[in-house]
């Protein structure tokens, strides 16, 4: 058997795209200018809302021009908390925070924004179901099936409790203020709020709707743009809401199309049937940059692409086995073959943001490639060679398929038998039936504080467990930690322990690299890529 080395993998996956150069296309003069953006996929559940669709495609189509929440996150600069619906916040209290909310804010149907909205858009009916504000214990699916069409979809409840663990309800104190009150004590209540989830609704929309669905697919929002048309995995059209709040958009129209192939969004670009072509490998940017015209804006991002355990699976079952397949894959290569080195290896689940809260933990790293421990755990764990099913999609995640290929060679390499399954989409991926193993993920810091993504995703109502593919008493206590204590040094104590849990001795996850997001464009178009999957088409980030 040839050994797998880094010059080796370098030259196992280069795919390339053909190009076909067209002339460019132009805005009529004096009209306002709409976009076309070639997407990969427009949502994973064919429908618009926030709570059902917790996906890096839709943060894409959602942030910020369709939904907006209390307070926003500044997705051109840092990512941190700014103003949005509400102009001020302050705590009352460690379970307590009361909000300002700014005047004149119009929705859609031309409703004002007010107090009701909110109350509205964090209630049992819109968000939690029969859930009660208690942390610690797994929500499933299968206990909120709806029996009414009007009714929330079985997964809205328990993905509510991730972001909400102990919210108790929202207190309307006058048309333009409001108190979110908490059934515990919780530190991050302000990151929660700009948290992808916790964007506000129209009640009077909801109200009229005939059912889930209809509303799901047309909500009314206060962004710059509104819904126009939606044809699920077909296209996606948002038009300008000229009375927001903000300013008049600058677009009449921004068209998402879901085009699934790298090669057929390139081509597209360079055609000028598409102003922007998202999710570009790296071995792309090359191409597009050398046509005449054309630019490519990325960059990484505050999410980390992992891979997950499922240990239902008598296999897995054994972390020995779960250990010696994160011992055996070399991330630098991965890096280096798919990536050209234009991302980096993260100290396992953590962000730099994590830092401006004293929340990072120094010193600690993914697990190294160490092919003769992961030998020796597999010895140690009487490993007989049986067969590991990997459900994999096709390029879902930049450079997917090929990444995944070139993790089965390196579990090969240890004396793992890995089995790709190649799945069409997200529901046969998670379908219970049949026998689990591995899979593609990703984790994304919400918020400058670990609670994102380690206890959201992780943690008791995180999917992982929801879903019933790993769980761990000790760090469902943690996630508790996490989220009720007031006192930084515990839960920066708590994570660190969660870290050695999830990485090291009961491995829920592999931490592989720092996501980044590359997006091809024309480069007559005013506009620059946010450090995020989100793509901001406001007036202050587009000049003709």
């Amino acid at each position: 058997m040839l050994p797998i080395t880094r010059r080796h993998t370098l030259g196992l996956f280069g795919a390339t795209a053909g190009s076909l150069i067209l002339p460019r296309m132009t805005f009529a003069q004096g009209k306002r200018p709409s976009v076309t953006i070639a997407v990969q996929k427009i949502t994973n559940n064919n429908t618009l809302c926030v709570w059902n669709e917790q996906s890096n495609v839709g943060e894409r189509v959602f942030f910020p021009n369709l939904w907006e929440g209390l307070i926003n996150r500044d997705w051109m600069g840092n990512q941190g908390p700014v103003a949005g619906l509400a102009t001020e916040w302050k705590r009352i209290d460690d379970k307590t925070l009361e909000l300002k909310l700014r005047q004149g804010v119009k929705f859609h149907n031309g409703d004002e924004l007010t107090a009701d909205d909110v109350v509205f858009s964090f209630s049992k009916e819109r968000v939690f179901g029969n859930t009660e504000p208690k942390g610690g214990k797994t929500i499933f699916e299968a206990d909120h099936k709806p029996t009414t069409v009007k009714e929330l979809p079985a997964a809205v409840p328990g993905i509510g409790r991730r972001l909400w663990p102990a919210l108790a309800g929202v207190e309307a104190v006058d048309k333009y203020t409001v108190r979110f009150h908490n059934a515990t004590p919780d530190v991050t209540l302000e990151g929660r709020l700009y948290a992808y989830g916790s964007q506000i609704a129209n009640r009077r929309a909801w109200d009229e709707a005939g059912s889930y669905a209809d509303w799901a697919r047309k909500p009314v929002t206060t962004g710059p743009y509104q819904v126009g048309e939606y044809k699920p995995d077909v296209s996606l059209t948002l038009v300008a809401f000229d009375e927001y709040w903000g300013g008049r958009p600058p677009l009449e129209e921004i068209r998402f199309v879901e085009v699934p192939e790298v090669a057929s969004r390139v081509n597209g670009l360079l055609s000028g049937e598409y102003d922007f072509a998202c999710d570009l490998p790296p071995d792309q940017i090359a191409t597009v940059q050398a046509a005449s015209g054309f630019e490519v804006q990325g960059s990484t991002i505050l999410n980390h692409r992992v891979s997950v355990f499922n240990t239902q699976n008598e296999i897995l079952a054994n972390p020995l086995v779960r250990r010696a397949m994160t011992h055996a894959i070399d991330r630098q290569a991965i890096v280096d073959a798919l990536w050209g080195g234009q991302t980096v290896i993260p100290a396992g689940l953590q962000f730099d943001i994590f830092k401006t809260t004293d929340m990072f933990i120094d010193g600690w790293a993914a697990p190294d490639y160490n092919p003769e421990l992961a030998r020796d755990l597999l010895k140690q764990a009487n490993y007989k060679g049986d067969a590991i099913p990997y459900r994999l999609l096709n390029n879902y995640y930049t450079n997917q398929t090929a990444n995944g290929q070139i993790m089965v060679e390196m579990w090969k390499q240890v004396g793992l038998n890995v089995e790709i399954q190649m799945k069409e989409n997200w529901a046969q991926i998670h379908d219970p039936e049949g026998v689990k193993g591995v899979r593609d993920w990703s984790a994304s810091a919400n918020i400058n504080d670990p609670v994102t993504p380690m206890v959201t995703q992780f943690g008791p109502n995180g999917e992982m467990q929801q879903k019933k593919d790993w769980t761990n008493a000790e760090l469902n206590e943690l996630s508790v930690v996490m989220e009720t204590s007031t006192d930084r040094a515990l839960r920066k104590k708590a994570y660190a322990r969660m870290l050695e849990i999830c990485e090291r001795e009961d491995p829920a996850y592999q931490v592989l690299h720092q996501n980044a997001v590359f997006t091809g464009m024309k480069s007559s178009l005013k506009w620059k890529a946010a450090p995020a999957f989100a793509m901001d088409f406001r007036s202050n980030n587009w000049t003709m």
